[in-house]
């Protein structure tokens, strides 16, 4: 009653979730110092790494599937791994 068990099949999963790459579009929020809710905030840098310019409309995605478009504006005060949005 004991079974082999195949073990390319188990190094391919540890392989998937050891090799889990970090996705550069996957932000932390933080509270936005402006009150307006159609407008985000990125540090320059996330900006030029995502390919962003100031104006530029974005599809925000969160948890829940729901979607949000915003405009997005430069924050020198940002930090890279995050966002300033109003909640």
């Amino acid at each position: 009653m004991h079974r082999a068990v195949d073990t390319t099949k188990e190094e391919k999963y540890a392989t998937v979730i050891l090799g889990q790459t970090k996705r550069s579009n996957r932000l932390i929020i933080d509270d936005a110092i402006n009150g307006d809710n159609s407008v985000v905030a990125l540090s320059q840098l996330k900006m030029d790494e995502l390919q962003l310019f100031r104006g530029d409309t974005v599809l925000l995605k969160g948890k829940k599937r729901r979607e949000t478009i915003c405009i997005v504006l430069a924050d020198d005060t940002c930090q890279n791994d995050r966002i300033r949005m109003n909640r």
